[in-house]
């Protein structure tokens, strides 16, 4: 019997691990392919046929796209808005969760309801326009970290895990003299590790991406030109067959490149700071996203 469920539990691994490298196969495939087809001679990968590796392997598409003039100057723009957006948008969103989680708070009913409601309606595209005229944000490096300083979805995702945790703990500081900052700073925040850093992942992801808002507020500002909206621009130039922002350099180089290896060379640049952030979040991004999945 035993050596029966020995042979079992053989099979179930060994099914397991079979289907476990197919999603792994099928995973990695697209991002080897791109990687391969951004490698290579852009003439060759007209031809068909790039699967996981170059054929002619070639770092010409990515010295089209860094030889842009402005490019330096996006990336640093685009990896300050990210840490700074990360930064605000954590300190913001835990602070509202926190203030949400106690149930002392009398209006907890009123702002729960009020943030529910602007998952659900957008003030649009034009009022919002109108309003970062008001309030002079426009071709200013704010309008990237203020509109989305606080965010419902990540203000709920917070408040479930710290409604988890032990109340008693706050009981006993405050039992012991502490105010709410020094609870909220020296006991909630360190206990909720693995929530706040799936949220970092989050807000990172989309700062890092974000091209739309320097299009509408800082289109005409090249100092507060993002990576993403530079990559974008070079994307379309390739494209269209449009002047490349002034600069002629670009433009006689792209004769020997095509739009195909162009943009993949475009997501081999956006992909790769994201990859080599994610490895160091892993660990706390799984365990956050199981908030909620058990109930005691």
């Amino acid at each position: 019997m035993k050596r029966k469920k020995i042979n079992v539990d053989r099979v179930f691994n060994t099914f397991n691990g079979l289907i476990m490298a197919i999603v792994l196969i099928v995973t990695l495939y697209p991002f080897l392919n791109v990687l391969a087809v951004s490698l290579n001679e852009s003439l060759d990968t007209v031809k068909g046929g790039i699967t996981i590796f170059p054929r002619k392997f070639t770092t010409e598409n990515y010295k089209v796209i860094f030889t842009y003039q402005n490019l330096l100057n996006a990336f640093f723009i685009s990896v300050l808005r990210t840490v700074v957006g990360t930064v605000a948008g954590l300190i913001a969103s835990s602070m509202v969760a926190y203030t949400l989680s106690r149930s002392d708070f009398q209006a907890r009913k009123f702002f729960s309801t009020f943030l529910v409601l602007t998952l659900y309606v957008s003030g649009g595209l034009i009022p919002g326009f109108l309003l970062m005229r008001d309030l002079h944000l426009i071709n200013s490096f704010w309008v990237y970290i203020l509109p989305a300083i606080v965010n419902a979805f990540y203000i709920f995702m917070i408040r479930t895990y710290m409604e988890g945790l032990p109340f008693e703990l706050q009981e006993s500081a405050f039992i012991d003299g502490a105010s709410d900052i020094t609870v909220f700073i020296k006991i909630i925040l360190p206990l909720s590790t693995p929530v706040l850093a799936t949220i970092a992942l989050f807000i990172a992801v989309g700062q890092w991406n974000s091209w739309f808002d320097t299009y509408l507020y800082n289109g005409s500002n090249d100092l507060l030109s993002t990576l993403q909206f530079e990559l974008m621009k070079i994307l379309q130039s390739t494209q269209t067959g449009s002047d490349m922002a002034r600069n002629n350099n670009v433009l006689e180089q792209m004769t020997t490149v095509t739009p195909d290896s162009i943009k993949m060379a475009i997501t081999i640049v956006t992909v790769v700071p994201i990859i080599m952030v994610y490895p160091f979040l892993q660990k706390y991004f799984v365990k956050g996203m199981t908030i909620g999945a058990v109930k005691s």
